[in-house]
C-alpha cells in the first residue's frame, strides 16, 4: 500500500484539530464542580491517591507525578493490584482521583466499595456524567469529548488528553493556591537544571583552602605564573599582608602583559594584575555566580568574605561541571 506525504499531512492536522476542539471544550467544564475536587485536595491531610486503568492509568500515573512535584503530594495506584493488597497503601486521610473515560472500568468499580468504607473521598473524572463511578463519587469532573482522533473512534486520543490537561488545570490550580514557588519546585527536583540553579551555592562547589591560588602583592610575576600553573584555575587573587583582596591575576592579563616585554623574574605583578577586581561571596547562588561571569565577560572570580579576605576561588569550568551551565 503507497502512502503519500500530503495523505500523512492531513492525517496528522485533524488529529490535532480534534483534540484542540477538544480541550477547549473542557473551559465549560471548569466549574463548581472543579472547585469542589481542588478544596477536597488542597484540605487534604494525606495524600491524593490516583488510579486507572489501560490508557487513563498512564494519564493518571502522569496526573500523580505531576502534582507531587507541584506540592500536592500524591501517588499512583493500580487498581488491578489494589485488589490483591496495594489498597493497604489508601488511608483515611487522602482522598482518591479515579480516571476512566466510560466510568464502567471493572477494576475501578471493584474498589469502590472499600474507598467508601473508608470514608476517603473520590474524586471521579470521566466521559459519562451517569456512570457508575460518576454517581459514586463525591465530586464528579467531567472529561468527556465529541469524537476521539482514532479515525476507527476506538484508541483512546482525544479522551486521554482532555483527561491530563485537567489533570494539569488540578495541579496548577493548587500550585497557586498553596503559594508553592520556584524554590519549592527545585527542593523537588534537585537533580534537574532548575533544582541546580536554585539551590547550588558558591560554597558547594568553589575550591577553598590551600586550593585557592593566592600571591602576596610584593609577589613577582614569575611567582604568580607558578601559582596559577599550580592550583590550575587559570587565574590567581592577590591579597595584601591581611589576606584582603588587592586584585586578580588571570590568562587573559598574561596574554595582555605578552606585548610589553616585561622582565617576569623582575616586574611586580600589582604593575599586570586587574586592581578593583570583581569578587563574589560564599552565601550567593552559584546561577548568580555564572551570571556576573557571563555580564563582565570574565571566566574565574574570588570568593571573598565580610572583610575582603580570599576564601575561595572558582572559574567557569566548575559551573559547567556543577551543571549549572
Amino acid at each position: 500500500m503507497k502512502i503519500h506525504d500530503q495523505k500523512l499531512r492531513e492525517l496528522a492536522l485533524a488529529v490535532i484539530q480534534v483534540e484542540n476542539r477538544a480541550v477547549a471544550a473542557l473551559a465549560d467544564q471548569i466549574n463548581d464542580d472543579f472547585v469542589a475536587a481542588c478544596k477536597l485536595m488542597f484540605n487534604c491531610t494525606g495524600r491524593v491517591v490516583v488510579t486507572g486503568m489501560g490508557k487513563s492509568g498512564h494519564i493518571a500515573g502522569k496526573i500523580a507525578a505531576t502534582l507531587a512535584s507541584t506540592g500536592t503530594p500524591a501517588f499512583f495506584v493500580h487498581p488491578g493490584e489494589a485488589s490483591h493488597g496495594d489498597l493497604g497503601m489508601i488511608t483515611r486521610q487522602d482522598v482518591v482521583l479515579a480516571l476512566s473515560n466510560s466510568g464502567e472500568t471493572g477494576e475501578v468499580l471493584t474498589i469502590l466499595p472499600i474507598i467508601k468504607r473508608l470514608g476517603v473521598p473520590l474524586i471521579a473524572m470521566t466521559g459519562n456524567p451517569a456512570s457508575t463511578m460518576a454517581k459514586f463519587a463525591t465530586v464528579h469532573i467531567h472529561v468527556g469529548v465529541e469524537q476521539e482522533a482514532c479515525p476507527l473512534g476506538l484508541a483512546p486520543t482525544s479522551s486521554t488528553t482532555a483527561a491530563l490537561v485537567m489533570g494539569d488545570a488540578l495541579a496548577v490550580s493548587l500550585l497557586e493556591a498553596r503559594g508553592f514557588t520556584r524554590d519549592d519546585f527545585a527542593l523537588s527536583h534537585p537533580g534537574g537544571s532548575l533544582g541546580k540553579r536554585l539551590l547550588l551555592m558558591v560554597s558547594d562547589i568553589m575550591h577553598a583552602g590551600s586550593k585557592v591560588p593566592s600571591v602576596p602583592e610584593t609577589a613577582l610575576i614569575s611567582e604568580a605564573l607558578l601559582e596559577m600553573t599550580e592550583k590550575k584555575l587559570g587565574m590567581t587573587a592577590v591579597v595584601d599582608a591581611d589576606n584582603r583582596v588587592v586584585g586578580i591575576f588571570t590568562d587573559g592579563d598574561l596574554r595582555r602583559m605578552l606585548g610589553r616585554n616585561l622582565d617576569i623574574h623582575r616586574t611586580a605583578i600589582t604593575e599586570v594584575m586587574t586592581p578593583h577586581c570583581t569578587v563574589i561571596k560564599a552565601d550567593m547562588l552559584a546561577a548568580e555566580a555564572m551570571r556576573i561571569m557571563e555580564q563582565k565577560k570574565i571566566n574565574a572570580l574570588i570568593v571573598v568574605d565580610e572583610g575582603r579576605c580570599a576564601i575561595g576561588a572558582l572559574n567557569m569550568h566548575d559551573l559547567i561541571h556543577a551543571g549549572i551551565v
